[in-house]
């Protein structure tokens, strides 16, 4: 630099003042020249995966874990994670109370998971037991709280789920205060008196803060469950301890076989994006207030192709240069997999035509005998986003010498560009 501005000096006869300033500019220019470059380079990333927990065959299994990032107000980066899940019994959709265990970024080691008891089964009448099941955890930032959001479930002695009373499936919520490590019990969310809310789950679905602090929780509600479900967002207020219904959006409607359920939703360069399970497709939509929604379009690959996801859950990775859906589908010599609920792929949308890049398509956790079906996604940092899922064995089709653990995986997806925009936060 002390050549350069000698250089000049003697060419033009410029006092040493100016050519500092001149200096100064194009050392400017060529930094923005370097880092335009490097925004234009492609957005990437890697994978690795971890295990996190295991459980013995025939014990219960581990499943639906989902994280919350936890960030003191003042703190630039994240300072724990936090994740909720639940021991899946010897019955189909039977589930414990929830667990809680967390990953320090001091230590970088998890804790283990723990029971709360106030986060257990509790009881309804006729003696029945009570679950909140379908949790998927979010940090608000504004009250410095993480909210688990689930579906409260009634259960028979058997540990089959009882649709016996009106409103017995309805949407429940904890709260968790990292500042004294304790949670709430379970609270259900008071819905609007109209019958089509008799059946009203907020559960499995991602959903978000907005930057004023009101919630966009995705339903899906019937009057009962034995009719198709439809789909409404419904924006909530939260004032540290209570949630409490605001307003709701349009209805998305698709009468067959069950309707449209285990909605999830993000938020892409201001447009608002929900991914829609059904028994035979799946569904995406968009909105631009995130409370009114377009018709659903079944996902299908960038050729047309159907997408071939169907009855289990999709869900977003969002990173500021790109939008991309997390599922499992058919056609991937999965046939002996139930509902083909495994491998776990990963792929990048096109948010304009809706559908999947089917170049972009990657597995992230292969299949292994196991089911992946029921599994979270989040943004971490500006460097990672994690998925979480655990499997789920059938032991009575392998033989006992084959036998394998259940186990709970980390994924982490590291960008090769810093995400200006981290899902679900403000």
């Amino acid at each position: 630099m002390s050549e350069m501005k000698e250089s000049l000096m003697r060419v033009f006869h410029m006092p040493s003042s100016v050519l500092y300033c001149l200096s100064g500019l194009l050392l400017f220019f060529q930094c923005q020249s370097s880092c335009g470059a490097e925004n234009k380079k492609p957005l990437t990333y890697t994978i690795s995966r971890e295990v996190l927990l295991e459980s013995k065959p025939n014990e219960h299994t581990w499943f639906h874990p989902r994280v919350a990032v936890i960030s003191n107000a003042e703190a630039t980066q994240p300072s724990t994670v936090l994740m909720t899940l639940q021991k899946l019994l010897p019955v189909s959709d039977y589930f414990s109370g929830m667990s809680s265990m967390q990953f320090s970024f001091g230590t970088h080691q998890w804790s283990k998971p723990v029971a709360p008891p106030e986060l257990g089964w509790s009881k309804g009448t006729n003696d029945v037991d009570i679950a909140v099941a379908d949790v998927t955890p979010v940090w608000h930032a504004r009250q410095q709280k993480v909210i688990a959001v689930g579906t409260q479930i009634r259960y028979s002695k058997q540990g089959h789920q009882l649709d016996d009373e009106t409103r017995s499936h309805q949407t429940a919520y904890a709260i968790y205060d990292p500042k004294t490590g304790m949670w709430t019990s379970w609270k259900v969310l008071q819905m609007p008196g109209n019958n089509k809310y008799d059946y009203a789950c907020s559960a499995c679905a991602q959903w978000l803060v907005e930057p004023d602090g009101t919630l966009l929780l995705p339903f899906y509600h019937g009057t009962s469950s034995k009719t198709p479900f439809s789909v409404t967002v419904v924006r909530c207020t939260f004032d540290g301890t209570k949630i409490r219904f605001k307003s709701q959006g349009n209805t998305l409607k698709l009468d067959v076989e069950r309707g449209l359920f285990e909605p999830s939703l993000i938020k892409f360069q201001g447009r608002y994006f929900l991914t829609l399970r059904n028994d035979l497709k799946s569904y995406v939509s968009t909105s631009n207030d995130g409370m009114h929604f377009a018709p659903t379009k079944a996902w299908t690959f960038d050729d047309g192709k159907d997408l071939g996801s169907y009855n289990t859950q999709q869900h977003w990775l969002c990173h500021s240069d790109g939008l991309f859906l997390v599922y499992t589908r058919r056609g991937a010599n999965n046939d002996h997999i139930v509902r083909h609920r495994a491998p776990l792929f990963m792929a990048r949308i096109d948010p304009v035509r809706l559908t999947v890049l089917r170049k972009t398509e990657k597995i992230i956790v292969p299949e292994e005998g196991a089911l992946l079906g029921n599994f979270g996604a989040a943004g971490i940092d500006s460097s990672e986003s994690w998925v979480t899922v655990g499997e789920r064995r059938n032991y009575t089709k392998i033989p006992k010498d084959q036998w394998k653990s259940n186990s709970v995986f980390l994924v982490k997806i590291k960008w090769s560009k810093p995400n200006r925009e981290i899902a679900g936060r403000p």
